[in-house]
Formats: structure tokens, sequence, C-alpha cells
């Protein structure tokens, strides 16, 4: 996530000089998001095979994962203001090397806490690119080959979640754990290789302040503002939810009465394809039902794939699981979305926040999810998942409630619901 202050380009006297070919921007930023985010949870489908190789709980595994996204939290709002000083494309490039070489490292960990503060340092590498690449399109590219780009950005992110969790499932499956990370570790170095010969020089970056009392001046406003904590409150609670089935499921598949291989397992995530249609149809479900109305549907969408997945039958867990990645994926869409219609100023720091919001919820859904699993099995974890979205409507009926009185007033406060 981009920038400080206003999150617009800066710019000063000078011309900006002719863009980039979009395309070759484009497909640099698509092969470095599809590095980046096969890393960031590429040990998520091992965590059955670490549990037993490394004789440790489903809770103590799931920090392999919680420790990548509480890292990239941390560090993803200070990126976000280095970037101003130093330029978007050094810090992607050095944000991507230092994920990169830790990735090829991580196989050798002696132990899981060895893995676990690996993964925390590759979190907080990995949060360099949200924190600038959207800022360097903006910088670089014209408005119309804009939103291009940022979609097939989005779409590295989605496809790299994706391949990194099958490649390690099958990979694990015949040759262990430490062989899954090494394969993503050397995908992710030919994705890195083929963005540094892509991305072009910077032509239009000029380096801004970097004031770090600025910085906390604007994440103050944004956290006093009622709306915007509401939807940073939406991402954590979505995320929950998906953190914590997408780290147990494996357990549950590989158990009785299903039994799948690892390699099976790890091709679950192919579901996450559901949730690249669904982000795309966001846009199409606020036109029809509005903010509050796309994030009910969510939200139902979601608690349905839950109660789907308490069955034995695989078929059912299946769509429970198709269901679950649609409704989070579009829920995420809508609330990521109205965080910059919100903020009129700072849009930068609050779209940071809410990315560090959203990955706190990925390591809170991690962690509680595989400790409710280990100690009552799939009904607790989804117990839990479904308390999350039990706030995340409550949050949303506040908000309905509010427009409704609003209208009836003729109160400003109708925009804001």
């Amino acid at each position: 996530m981009p920038s400080v202050d206003t999150g617009a380009p800066a710019r000063t006297g000078a011309s900006p000089q002719r863009p980039p070919a979009p395309r070759r921007v484009s497909l640099a930023l698509f092969a470095m998001g599809l590095a980046t985010f096969a890393l960031l949870f590429s040990t998520q489908p091992l965590l059955p095979t670490l549990s037993a190789d490394l004789g440790v709980t489903p809770g103590q595994a799931s920090w392999t994962v919680s420790a990548a996204t509480i890292g990239l939290a941390v560090a993803v709002l200070p990126l976000a203001t280095l970037s101003e000083r130093f330029g978007r494309r050094t810090l992607m490039t050095g944000s991507l090397a230092v994920a990169v070489a830790i990735a090829l490292v991580l196989p050798f960990a002696p132990n899981l806490e060895t893995l676990i503060a690996l993964r925390a340092l590759q979190g907080a590498a990995i949060a360099g690119i949200p924190a600038a690449a959207t800022a360097y399109l903006a910088d670089e590219l014209h408005p119309r080959a804009l939103i291009g780009a940022v979609g097939l950005f989005v779409a590295g992110n989605s496809v790299g979640g994706m391949t990194g969790r099958v490649l390690t499932g099958w990979v694990a499956e015949g040759w262990g754990w430490r062989t899954g990370l090494a394969a993503v570790g050397v995908l992710a170095l030919v994705c890195a290789v083929v963005y540094r010969l892509l991305i072009p020089k910077a032509r239009n970056f000029v380096p801004a302040s970097a004031r770090p009392a600025e910085m906390l001046r604007v994440v103050r406003g944004h956290l006093s503002d009622g709306l915007l904590v509401r939807l940073y409150s939406l991402g954590l609670l979505f995320m929950t939810v998906f953190g914590a089935v997408y780290t147990v499921i494996g357990y549950r598949l590989v158990a009785e009465p299903f039994g799948l291989s690892q390699g099976l397992v790890g091709s679950i995530f192919v579901i996450y394809l559901v949730g690249t249609a669904s982000s795309a149809a966001a846009g199409r479900l606020i036109g029809r039902l509005g903010r509050r109305g796309a994030l009910y549907l969510a939200i139902g969408t979601t608690a349905t794939g839950l109660l789907l997945t308490l069955g034995t039958d695989l078929t059912a867990v299946l769509l429970g699981l198709v269901l679950v990645t649609a409704g989070f994926f579009a829920g995420h869409a809508v609330a990521s979305s109205s965080v910059s219609r919100t903020a009129t100023t700072g849009r930068a720091q609050a779209a940071a926040l809410y990315q560090m919001a959203y990955y706190l919820g990925s390591s809170l859904g991690a962690s509680l999810g595989a400790i409710a699993y280990h100690a009552a099995g799939w009904s607790a974890t989804v117990a839990l998942t479904l308390s999350a979205l039990v706030a995340a409507a409550g949050i949303t009926l506040y908000a309905t409630r509010r427009a409704l009185a609003a209208r009836r007033t003729s109160s400003p406060v109708v925009a804001r619901g």
C-alpha cells in the first residue's frame, strides 16, 4: 500500500516522462505478486506434515503461518512511509530479494522455533511489496492503463497464493515438507528474475519526506474515524474466518473419514480461483445491493459454507469451502474498496491500516483455529469462525441502523453509514 499524505503520486514542476509500456509493467508486477504470495502462505498446506515430522501440535505448527502474516502486518505501514523517501521500485526489489533469500534458507531450518523466526522475517520483507506496488503503478502508468495493471497484480497475488499451496502439497507428499518449501523458493526465485528483467526504472518518482510525526498524525486521524474503524474490523473478522478455515482444513481432510493424501489436500487450494471471480463481482454486487447489502450476502454465504463443512460427505465439505471462499473474497473486496472511498486524505495510510488489520486477522484465525481444532475438533473451529461472522454481522447491522436513522433526520451521516 503506497504512500504518505494523500496517496497521490508525488510530482514536481517538471512534466512526467512518457510512461513505460503498460504490458511490461503489468507482467513484472504479476510475476512479483505470484512470487510473494506463493511464499507468504507456503507452509499452510504443510501443517499436518510439520506436526507429524516435528512432533508438534496444530496450534504450534500454525505459527509458521501466523508469524509471516504478523511480520507483514507490523511492517507494512513503516515500509509504506519508506517508499516515499527511497522509491517504490527500490523498495519492491529489495523486499523481494530478501523474501526469496529467506525462502531458500527455510528448508534447512533445524527446528520449529527457527522456522517460525525465519517466517516472521520473511513476512516483514514481503510487506514492502503491497507497501509500494500500487503507488509505483500510479506514478508510472497512464490512468487508463492503471486499472488493468492493478487487476493483473491482484491476479498474481491470487494465483501465487494458490500455486504455492498446491506446489508444496504435492512436492511434500513425495519428498517431505523441506523439499516442498525448497520448490516454492525456486519458483519465487524464477519469478523474481522475471520481475527484475521486466520492471522499468521509475521515471516520475520524486522523493518526499517521510516524517514519522506526520505519519502518526494521519494514522491517529484514521483511527478516530468510526467508519474506517468498522471497515478495519470487518477486514480483520473476515480474514480470521478465512485464516482459520484454510489453516485447519488440512488436518481435517487427512484424518478419517476422508483420509486424503498431502498432495490432494494441497490441491484443495485450487478453490481460490472462486475467490478471484467473487472479488471481480463485488463491484456489481455493490451496485445492486449497496455496500451493506453486499456485506450481508457475503456473511450469509460464508456462514452457509461453514455449516456445510460440518458434514462427513466430501462433496458437501468441498462445496462448503467454495462458499466460504466466495463469501470471504466478496466481503474483503467490499470492505477494502470502501476504505479508499471513505478516506478523503491519507489514503495510503488508510489502506495500510486495513492491511494491518487484515493480516492480523489471518494470524488470529490461524492460531486460534488450530488451537480450537486441537482442543475439540473441527466443530470447535467452525464455532470460532461463526462467532467472528456474528461480530461482522453486528457491525454491519449497526451501520445499517445509523444509515436509517440518518435518513429519517436528513443527516449527512447517511453517506458514511
